[in-house]
């Protein structure tokens, strides 16, 4: 098990090594929406709930700023991880879907949230001896 874990240790140089040498910073920035609360928020909604509109994803998103959502679902466009229809009517309409890259980003965080949910007591412990010294 631990000649398992030094080896994919070693492994994962090789991607910081990518990540580093991106000039463009374009790997960096898809990886940001994983660690970014609004993205993985809309992409979990979408995934979940299917295609729905702009106030109806805002409902769903708790504290979320109109600024905040527009910016987010622009980056995630942009991306490709969401697509945005409209349907040019009168009465204006557009509605957001996940895309299957973003349904596959979704996928893959999941062993990364799982870990999060069986650790946190841990993490708890850790936090309260670290602030108790």
């Amino acid at each position: 098990m631990e000649s398992e874990r030094e080896a994919l240790l070693q492994f994962s140089s090789q991607f910081c090594e990518e990540l580093s040498n991106d000039d463009e910073g374009l790997k960096r920035e898809i990886l940001a929406h994983a660690g970014n609360r609004w993205s993985l928020g809309v992409l979990h909604i979408l995934g979940t709930n299917g295609p729905l509109r702009y106030g109806e994803l805002r409902r769903y998103l708790t504290g979320v700023t109109q600024r905040m959502l527009t910016r987010t679902l622009r980056h995630l466009e942009r991306d490709g991880l969401i697509s945005r229809y409209d349907y040019e009517e009168k009465l204006r309409r557009v509605v957001y879907a996940i895309t299957d890259m973003g349904k596959e980003m979704l996928l893959r965080m999941l062993p990364l949230w799982s870990w999060i949910i069986t650790s946190a007591n841990y993490f708890r412990e850790t936090r309260a001896k670290y602030d108790s010294d």
